[in-house]
């Protein structure tokens, strides 16, 4: 696929500025398994799920993740908090001063402007005085940034950072919280999983008083969110792991519902790839075993693959030659996409991370010539 295929006329007034309230008023394009399309509310979604259908939602909670620190020479840089690094060691207690010195802190990969005259080794100070120090160059404007042994950087961020608001929003919010899912719980994230903005905790009782049933995993949104397609071939763009978990409460009720044959409706995409992921490692195999998993997931999904855990995704509508559009138009089919994108605008939807939602349903399998032979 070339990256012009993700392309589309877009009016600049349908960038929605602020989320709709309450959160569930917003509007819902359901694509149904028939091929059609309908014009509805979030609010709507109890009468389209079924009792035994599974809700799955990503947990992760959104950093304050956007810091000014400065140089020793008084320089101002402004540092995007992606990921933490695996591997640093955890803080001991009733060790001497010159051992605690000796150890290595928290090193998250980061975002960093301007970076052109950063180098390894410099240290850079959060408003209240603690130090950061620049390990390692990663490219593309990332650096790796070790905070002092014992730091906890989350803690950090709570106390001095802002939301990482995208930057097609202009304007930061008076209550910031709207940039996060009412079930938020694991903090990670370096951006919202917006799919799941919409929902408000009455509308998940709602959900559960009709049978459907939900379940949460973790992916922490990271680097990708931010980048566009460059290459000319999709398939050429090289995705960023994130980092996932899935309890083993959750893979059983995953497995549970499967073997039910009931229906799995990811909640965005960062669902569908923690699903897609799981099952691609055979986690979700009758004879797999049941355990806590943790792992990076890096699988890039474009126009082609087969999706084998997800029957349903709820999405909002994307931004041109992004990753997550290349994903949903997998899901619901390219040119069926691009039809319902084309009625988006048509009908004046609000797009991107506060705008409005599409319920995607896999289209039926065609009949085979031997089905059809049957019937006449």
């Amino acid at each position: 696929m070339l990256v012009e295929e993700l392309d589309f006329d877009l009016p600049p007034e349908l960038i929605a500025q602020r989320p709709v309230l309450p959160r569930d008023a917003c509007r819902l394009m359901h694509l149904t398994r028939d091929g059609g399309l309908r014009h509805l509310h979030f609010r709507d979604l109890p009468n389209l799920l079924r009792p035994g259908d599974l809700l799955v939602l990503n947990d992760s909670r959104v950093l304050p993740a956007r810091v000014n620190v400065r140089k020793s020479t008084g320089g101002r840089v402004e540092l995007l908090f992606l990921r933490q690094l695996p591997g640093e060691l955890p803080e001991v207690t009733n060790c001497s001063e010159s051992e605690q010195k000796g150890r290595q802190g928290e090193r998250w990969e980061t975002l960093a402007h301007p970076s052109s005259r950063l180098r390894p080794g410099l240290e850079l100070f959060l408003p209240g005085g603690e130090p950061l120090r620049l390990v390692e160059r990663q490219g593309q404007g990332r650096w790796i940034v070790e905070a002092p042994p014992g730091g906890d950087v989350v803690n950090l961020l709570e106390t001095y950072g802002l939301m990482p608001l995208p930057p097609y929003i202009k304007t930061y919010p008076e209550d910031p919280t709207v940039y996060q899912t009412v079930y938020a719980a694991q903090p990670g994230s370096a951006a919202a999983p917006t799919a799941g903005l919409h929902f408000t905790a009455e509308l998940l009782e709602r959900l559960k008083e009709v049978g459907v049933r939900i379940v949460c995993v973790t992916l922490h949104v990271g680097l990708d969110t931010f980048l566009p397609i460059r290459e000319k071939r999709v398939e050429d763009h090289r995705i960023h792991s994130e980092n996932y978990s899935v309890s083993k409460e959750a893979l059983s009720t995953i497995k549970d519902a499967r073997s039910q044959g009931a229906r799995i409706v990811a909640v965005g995409t960062t669902v569908v790839r923690v699903l897609e992921t799981v099952a691609r490692a055979g986690h979700l195999a009758d004879s797999a075993p049941i355990s806590d998993l943790r792992g990076s997931a890096d699988l890039y999904i474009t126009p082609g693959y087969h999706f084998t855990a997800v029957d349903m995704m709820l999405t909002n509508l994307h931004l041109p030659r992004s990753t997550v559009l290349a994903l949903t138009m997998a899901f619901a089919g390219v040119e069926r996409l691009r039809e319902a994108y084309a009625e988006a605008v048509r009908e004046r939807y609000r797009f991107f991370s506060f705008g409005d939602a599409m319920l995607i349903e896999k289209l039926d399998e065609p009949r085979t010539k031997e089905a059809r032979d049957a019937d006449s």
